[in-house]
């Protein structure tokens, strides 16, 4: 085999790889909505690491068992018993080896008596890293898309900062 072959299948490998991390990578996110929203309180704590955090404007769920809890709160079950759903919208992905980061907005909508109401918009920042059992959360932050302009920024800057 030529250094020239040897060179291009290299190259051809970690453009694949990088399609399945990116692929492996949406549908960790993509799983979220489905899942916090049937109440699967282990499910979605199994998408971060273990010491993984999840700041929602301030308020830090430190580590699967917290991120559980939330799952299981009465409030979160409260909308799982009326009807809601986690709408995630396409995530942009930046890869640096066995970390990304992904961002993206998404919406909560909520049953009130007989319609559905969008409940909160939000930016989301994930920040990822390779496991032994795949890709995981180590952290996401989340803001309301309510005239701070953290929120878009939190989106953006990432965004504004990857290459094309």
């Amino acid at each position: 085999m030529t250094d020239d072959l040897v060179a291009r299948l290299a190259a051809l490998e970690n453009r694949l790889q990088s399609l399945e991390d990116e692929r492996a990578i949406r549908d960790l996110i993509a799983s979220y909505g489905p899942l916090v929203d049937d109440g699967d309180a282990a499910a979605v704590a199994d998408l971060w690491t273990p010491d993984g955090v999840y700041d929602v404007d301030g308020w830090f769920m430190d580590g699967q068992g917290a991120i559980a809890d939330m799952v299981n709160s009465r409030a979160h079950q409260g909308i799982v018993a009326t009807g809601c759903a986690h709408v995630l919208g396409p995530v942009h992905i930046r890869l640096d080896g066995d970390t990304a980061v992904a961002v993206g907005y998404s919406l909560l909508v909520v049953r009130d008596d007989k319609r559905f109401l969008v409940a909160r918009a939000t930016a989301h920042r994930w920040e990822l890293a390779r496991t032994d059992t795949g890709w995981r959360a180590q952290r996401r932050t989340s803001r309301a898309l309510d005239g701070n302009p953290e929120a878009h920024a939190l989106a953006a800057e990432v965004i504004r900062e990857s290459r094309w």
